[in-house]
């Protein structure tokens, strides 16, 4: 079978530092080049383009191979893209310059470059050197570290502000306050790190850094990012709070500054504005027959239920959350446009009541911040606000039954631990346990892409019996 007319094998395999390899050579770039030219050329539904390890050349990357004819072309730098697919893949003619004709010194030079690298492993194993990934998986900090800082100095913005030829360091510096000697230190960084370019001591952002990390950027992400940055402090007392079993620099949220909660909601909005409607899609909200009262229980940026409001012109919504946090809301559903139905109110909702009268109840992105006691508390506290035949929404992570996957909801317990006094991620065997133990039946989970899903129970008439749908 052959669904494609070609199919292009290009290395991109990661290998130590100091050791020849297609990455280290700019595979990336060229990957990059190759499809955006393929798609340009029209040729996307006839050429596929997949990434491989190794190809054996490493000395002489980027290679890639084409098939069916078996074509093998090394040093492929973007700028030989367009005569690739221009000459081979739209008129069947190969670009020689770049071909390797000599399947025996090609397949010679496989078996050297192997056996080399075979060697480098065995002398690594008798050394008892540590694999590269778990020395990798230690050092992670550092690369973090220095996108935090360069995020908290607004590095990316300075670097943005020069538009012509790229700005040098004591320009940067002189934007950002900061000594130029280590500002040059962490530009190079970031230039090695592939979040920033350099030529002639001047430095510019790369399509991804100015696009997300620069103020002005297309999808400007920093006021949410800062969130991790809040995070790195907690994070730093992990020891301690494995030994003690909950957080060490817990504060009740409404005790938190502005700088800590203003990026804690534009991280959560950003979060929840592109995951609403995945969520509104699978609750359902068609005018008519959907919810007409919703209740977000800590619904902080209001994100929720905007788009439920959004979405069925019939819906009204409340947003409880902390005093704190409403002004925030309040100028979200300003922007919306939706003061006259969407509504907020103060509330804690570990201790304040729900109210009443609800048809759709949201706990999105909560029950993770609480215990195992206070989360019956608040199901049940949901359940009683709602009305027969109301749905409790709740979205958040689910560990599997052994709690060690998937690995997002696993490292997440750990934000939990350093950063609140008995919150964790659970099961959907704990979630669903908790609903019926609030009265609710036909439990279900919907599973959603990406790292979070939903249960979703109903309210039975008085009387019925709470079960769990299989």
């Amino acid at each position: 079978m052959q669904p494609f007319r070609l199919h292009v094998f290009v290395c991109d395999q990661q290998k130590p530092e100091g050791i020849s390899s297609c990455s280290a050579r700019g595979s990336g770039r060229t990957l990059e080049a190759l499809r955006r030219e393929i798609a340009m050329a029209g040729l996307a539904d006839e050429v596929q383009v997949t990434t491989s390890g190794s190809l054996g050349l490493c000395e002489r990357g980027p290679n890639m191979v084409v098939y069916p004819e078996g074509t093998w072309y090394s040093g492929v730098e973007p700028e030989d893209v367009p005569e690739i697919v221009g000459s081979h893949f739209k008129e069947g003619r190969p670009v020689e310059r770049l071909l390797n004709t000599d399947p025996a010194a090609v397949k010679d030079e496989i078996r050297g470059n192997r056996d080399r690298y075979l060697a480098s492993l065995r002398a690594r194993e008798t050394a008892g050197a540590l694999p590269e990934e778990l020395d990798q998986m230690i050092r992670a900090f550092r690369e973090s570290r220095i996108v935090h800082t360069a995020l908290e100095l607004d590095v990316f913005t300075a670097v943005a502000g020069s538009v012509d030829c790229g700005a040098v360091k004591e320009e940067v510096a002189a934007r950002i306050g900061a000594d130029p000697r280590a500002t040059g230190m962490l530009l190079d960084a970031l230039t090695a790190m592939g979040l920033l370019t350099k030529a002639a001591e001047h430095y510019a952002t790369t399509a991804v850094s100015g696009r997300f990390l620069a103020a002005g950027g297309r999808d400007d992400a920093r006021a949410a990012l800062l969130h991790n940055s809040s995070l790195w402090d907690r994070w730093s007392h992990l020891t301690e709070c494995v030994k003690a079993g909950t957080s060490v620099t817990y504060r009740e949220l409404a005790d938190r500054e502005d700088s800590w909660t203003k990026p804690f909601i534009a991280a959560m909005h950003r979060n929840a504005t592109g995951r609403a409607p995945l969520v509104v899609s699978a609750v359902g909200t068609a005018a008519g027959s959907g919810p007409r009262r919703l209740l977000d229980v800590g619904g902080g940026s209001g994100a929720y239920a905007i788009a439920f409001a959004q979405a069925n012109p019939d819906l009204t919504a409340e947003v409880l959350d902390l005093p704190t946090v409403l002004p925030i809301t309040k100028e979200h559903v300003r922007v919306a446009g939706l003061e006259a139905r969407v509504r907020t109110r103060e509330g804690d909702l570990r201790r304040d009541p729900l109210g009443s009268g609800y048809d759709l109840v949201l706990v999105s992105a909560i029950c993770h911040m609480l215990g195992e006691d206070e989360n019956r508390d608040l199901l049940r506290r949901c359940a009683t606000a709602l009305t027969a035949g109301g749905r409790l929404v709740i979205q958040d992570f689910f560990l599997e039954a052994d709690r060690t996957a998937p690995k997002s909801a696993a490292l997440f317990s750990i934000n939990m631990l350093v950063g609140t006094e008995r919150g964790s991620s659970y099961s959907e065997k704990e979630y669903a346990a908790w609903l019926g133990e609030a009265g609710l039946q036909d439990i279900r989970r919907v599973r959603l892409p990406g790292p979070s899903g939903l249960m979703i129970a109903t309210k039975g008439s008085r009387g019925s019996e709470a079960k769990l749908d299989s």
